[in-house]
């Protein structure tokens, strides 16, 4: 589903390498994290998967459709309708109501806006917040606000989410929440997701945990069958991992 051939992104002022010649696979319908420190080059790994930075070379083949052979509107409308971005800031519009946030991306499609509300009901319903729908982001909590988030990024029926440090402003409920969703998503709908973490609790609901470190992942985790408890141990002793926290 998603396919990383040699990728490389400097950034030229300050001659950077923060991917340098990344490969690695994501299997449709599974779940994956890419795992590193704070400033590990994670959120810009992220971005030049979605689109939103331009990688300097290599290829990144997303449902077997090239990126480098798009051009921007191209990429933007590839975007729109295939890929799904949650931030770790919610990224909601606060003069909005959550229901406003989420139908934003609708109104870029050929869909009747008499039918926008029974979309909206249908997939708050799905993450736990259709009751307050009406309500706007500074009248809920902050996982009531990612969930909204995430219904944004997923109303258009994306093949992928990428997701960048999603709980990194949650509180442990929240973020409990917040990760069920995802998984709910992932297991029921098989949404293949890619979420970029710090977080070890957050790593431990994925299929696979890649290890990201100096522009390249060295290493990678797999779940292989074992409760989300095992899996954070496993993370918790696995290999290479004090070597990222250094």
């Amino acid at each position: 589903m998603i396919e990383l051939i040699n990728v490389s992104k400097e950034y030229k002022r300050s001659r950077i390498r923060v991917v340098s010649n990344t490969m690695f696979n994501v299997e449709e319908g599974r779940f994956y994290a890419v795992m590193g420190s704070s400033g590990s080059g994670k959120t810009t790994l992220l971005n030049v998967i979605g689109g939103i930075d331009k990688f300097d070379s290599g290829e990144i083949i997303i449902d077997n459709v090239r990126l480098s052979a798009l051009t921007r509107t191209e990429m933007a409308d590839f975007r729109l309708n295939n890929v799904g971005i949650v931030y770790q800031n919610y990224n909601l519009i606060d003069c909005l109501t959550l229901r406003e946030n989420i139908l934003l991306p609708l109104h870029n499609k050929d869909i009747d806006p008499s039918e926008f509300d029974d979309v909206s009901d249908d997939i708050a319903a799905k993450l736990g917040i259709r009751d307050i729908l009406d309500r706007y982001p500074h009248e809920v909590s902050g996982g009531e606000q990612q969930r909204a988030a995430i219904c944004r990024a997923i109303i258009n029926e994306p093949k992928v989410i990428l997701a960048d440090e999603p709980i990194g402003n949650l509180d442990s409920k929240s973020t409990t929440a917040v990760m069920e969703c995802f998984e709910k998503l992932n297991k029921e709908d098989g949404i293949t997701i890619l979420m970029v973490t710090h977080d070890l609790y957050t790593a431990s609901y994925c299929d696979k945990v890649m290890l990201f470190k100096d522009g390249i992942i060295t290493s990678s985790l797999d779940r292989d069958g074992m409760s989300r408890k095992e899996f954070y141990r496993h993370i918790l002793t696995g290999l290479e991992l004090g070597d990222i926290y250094e």
